[in-house]
């Protein structure tokens, strides 16, 4: 069992030893921590040992990782991850901030996050010999895990609400997975997955109940911190990372991923983290503005159907990932995450509406004086924008159709004043 010893329960602290197939706590069904060997990985290895890694996927954090390097050369479970930074200089302005940063997650391999967790789960899947491997997604974690278990051949078994959109649909399809649409929403997609890996022995993917899923979203953490915090100018304020949030995983494995480094020594301080959510689908953010760690269902209905979820799974840690790191989060209403898929589209990134989100909660973060000038900011775009097709085309205007004439052009460029 590489680097990690054992698990820790996240609600009653119970500890447990490794073991082949464990998901959430035996005793009170919390969600579990994989907890790392850091004493092992500090005496191995140093930071440029890390860093001066020519590898440039996620698994170049291989020694900060609980699971085998999975091989698989020349495949895109060797493409997940180390996603591009860009330093968007026309949206700062226009928000007035001195430092702004995107990390694109519409670059990896199916186009999302979600290939962090999936290329991770896939190794995993293969070191306990798991020849299934089933989850429940809107889209984007089963687009995930199809692509990555292609890639290896591996079986993989989606469960997927009826509503997802197609362009979702058709990537699951097209990687070969058993797609299996629900008559329902997520959580109902969540719970049969559950039931269903009980009774054929498959291995469960889902997020926020296998620990996995938060060991490969932390290497998210890992890459801002190599490919913007080592570079940043010195400053007496931390950076400020702001992410859409659905079932919570990702902003708890962006969190576990900070917790690792400072752990290891290798960081001193963890960014400040801002989930955001839309209005439509508030559970966490309902719950982080009434100070506890009580997740109440909701009825989600927002637009930005990778972040639509009535109980969220991996709520508490998410909560803490906030009240932890003095950050915050932010509801918006869908009407601004539409706004938001053009405001990054003007500036070359190509976002699905979950992207848009956390461009959205800063847009307010800035407005309502939670982020100032000089705060330094990083916003994740989870997924590109081709997934939601529908999403996109209501942020922006039609195209204008012409007769192929040279008068009919100019016609038309004279009233649009071009």
């Amino acid at each position: 069992m590489k680097n990690y010893i054992g698990y820790k329960c996240s609600i009653c602290n119970a500890e447990f030893a490794p073991a082949s197939i464990l998901y959430n706590c035996p005793s009170c069904e919390g969600n579990l921590d994989v907890i790392l060997d850091y004493s092992e990985i500090r005496r191995k290895y140093r930071i440029e040992d890390i860093t001066s890694r020519t590898e440039q996927s996620l698994w170049r954090y291989g020694p900060l990782l609980p699971v085998q390097d999975p091989g698989g050369e020349g495949t895109p479970l060797r493409a997940a991850g180390w996603t591009p930074v860009y330093t968007p200089e026309r949206l700062a302005a226009s928000l007035g901030l001195q430092q702004l940063w995107v990390k694109d997650e519409g670059r990896n391999p199916t186009a999302s996050f979600k290939d962090r967790a999936s290329a991770v789960l896939v190794a995993r899947a293969r070191e306990i010999k798991a020849e299934t491997i089933v989850t429940a997604s809107t889209g984007n974690a089963g687009a995930a895990l199809a692509g990555m278990a292609a890639a290896v051949g591996h079986r993989a078994v989606i469960f997927a609400p009826k509503t997802a959109p197609q362009a979702k649909i058709a990537q699951l399809l097209v990687y070969g997975a058993h797609v299996i649409l629900v008559d329902g929403n997520y959580d109902s997609a969540f719970d049969l997955t559950i039931e269903a890996s009980k009774e054929f022995g498959w291995y469960c993917r889902n997020t926020g109940y296998n620990p996995f899923t938060a060991e490969g979203k932390k290497t998210g953490a890992f890459e801002i911190w190599e490919q913007v915090m080592m570079r940043m100018p010195e400053s007496d304020k931390p950076l400020c990372v702001f992410v859409s949030v659905g079932d919570g995983n990702i902003i708890s494995g962006l969190h576990k991923g900070f917790k690792d480094l400072q752990k290891l020594g290798w960081l001193e301080t963890i960014p400040r983290l801002f989930g955001v959510q839309s209005e439509l689908s508030p559970a966490i953010a309902n719950a982080f503005e009434a100070g506890n760690e009580t997740i109440i269902p909701v009825s989600a209905t927002t637009i930005a159907d990778s972040i639509s979820v009535d109980l969220p799974r991996d709520g508490v840690r998410a909560v803490r990932a906030a009240v932890e790191t003095h950050g915050a989060f932010i509801k918006v209403a869908d009407a601004d995450i539409i706004t938001a898929i053009a405001d990054l589209g003007i500036n070359g990134i190509f976002a699905e509406p979950a992207g848009s989100t956390a461009l959205a909660g800063l847009k307010k973060a800035v407005s309502t004086g939670i982020i100032e000038a000089d705060d330094p900011v990083l916003v994740i775009n989870s997924g590109n924008g081709l997934k939601d097709v529908r999403a996109a085309m209501m942020a922006v205007t039609n195209a204008a159709i012409i007769e192929p004439t040279m008068t009919a052009l100019k016609k038309h460029l004279e009233e649009k004043g071009k």
